[in-house]
């Protein structure tokens, strides 16, 4: 009987498995519900700024049946805070945001701080793994990293950024290589710290807002520069994209990431066909995680798998109100195939 590390990392080399893994990464593509705070008495915001607390709700994810993973943070702030963006850490219900942007224009990048992994929300993170991994569950660790562009357009007005990488393009890329290259530093101290796979997320990023072209220039560029970044540390990757792939397939299968994760408006038919060698992850609404059933969820995920998954996934992140049997019934239904496997 596989391990889920094992199952898990099976499917991203490519080699045969009982079933498909069901995870969900954590950063942007958040784990955590209020069900699961009230079940284990560890709230929101304070699980943010508290290493123990983020340790402890990551690992709960897991242990109450939810997903065969950990992940950690649960939002896609902390690189910007720490490069200057000012961000609130929102509520029970409501996970952190950026309230004020450090920059008025790519060409003010020299402003932005360095990240530094001893303090603030860095370290929290990076503690928390070293938590989890002291226990030596044979489980994966799935660090996560908010993508370039979602980074950079966070730390200035989204819409006067896409204009910029226009408009202003060699500064553009100038500020692209700083955040790419201060995201790398924190993806390597992840992975130093115990990350087995690191899941890179980047919903700004899409072939809808930029257009193939740009979608290209920037998204794949520095998305690629990061994974190289990291690639001789060895972790495992997934990149997830938002919105509609139909005009940007070419440029995603130029993503150099084992793994590919798509929103639930792509159908994974279609992803199949048009990646027919890429591992796909996906790609469960998470509105009907929120607003169906159980037997609505399981419908959708066994319709994941006979599209050809390789992995399931929530969508997106989870909504907080999302009702934690809803959650727990994708890990059932993939298990549903163990037995089968097994007959």
């Amino acid at each position: 009987m596989l391990s889920e590390k094992e199952r898990l990392y099976k499917v991203m080399n490519h080699e045969p498995v009982d079933r498909p893994p069901c995870i969900c990464p954590g950063g942007m593509m958040n784990m955590i519900t209020t069900d699961l705070m009230d079940l284990v008495k560890i709230p929101w915001p304070e699980a943010h700024t508290d290493v123990h607390m983020m340790a402890n709700l990551a690992l709960a994810s897991y242990q109450q049946g939810c997903f065969e993973n950990i992940g950690l943070p649960f939002c896609m702030t902390i690189e910007a805070e720490a490069m200057g963006a000012s961000v609130t850490m929102g509520t029970k219900k409501f996970e952190p945001h950026v309230t004020n942007y450090k920059i008025d224009s790519v060409k003010q990048w020299k402003l932005l701080s360095s990240m530094n992994p001893e303090e603030g929300r860095e370290k929290i993170v990076l503690d928390a793994i070293r938590i989890i991994k002291d226990k030596n569950l044979n489980v994966p660790i799935v660090g996560n990293i908010t993508g370039p562009i979602s980074t950079a357009s966070s730390l200035m007005e989204p819409t006067i950024f896409y204009k910029e990488l226009r408009k202003k393009n060699k500064e553009a890329h100038e500020y692209m290589d700083f955040v790419t290259n201060e995201i790398i530093l924190y993806a390597r101290k992840q992975i130093e710290a115990g990350a087995d796979i690191i899941a890179i997320s980047d919903p700004s990023g899409t072939g809808e807002i930029l257009g193939p072209h740009l979608f290209e220039e920037f998204a794949v560029k520095y998305i690629n520069q990061l994974l190289a970044g990291i690639a001789d540390l060895n972790p495992g990757t997934i990149v997830h994209i938002c919105g509609h792939m139909h005009n940007v397939y070419i440029q995603a299968d130029m993503l150099k990431s084992q793994v590919l994760s798509f929103d639930s408006c792509v159908s994974l038919k279609e992803a199949r066909e048009n990646l027919s060698n890429r591992v796909l992850m996906g790609n469960v609404s998470t509105y009907t995680l929120e607003f169906g059933d159980e037997e609505r969820v399981a419908s959708i995920t066994r319709h994941c798998v006979e599209d050809g998954v390789n992995i399931i996934s929530p969508a997106c992140g989870l909504g907080t109100k999302s009702p934690i049997n809803n959650i727990q019934a994708m890990l059932k239904t993939v298990r549903e195939y163990e037995e089968l496997a097994r007959a």
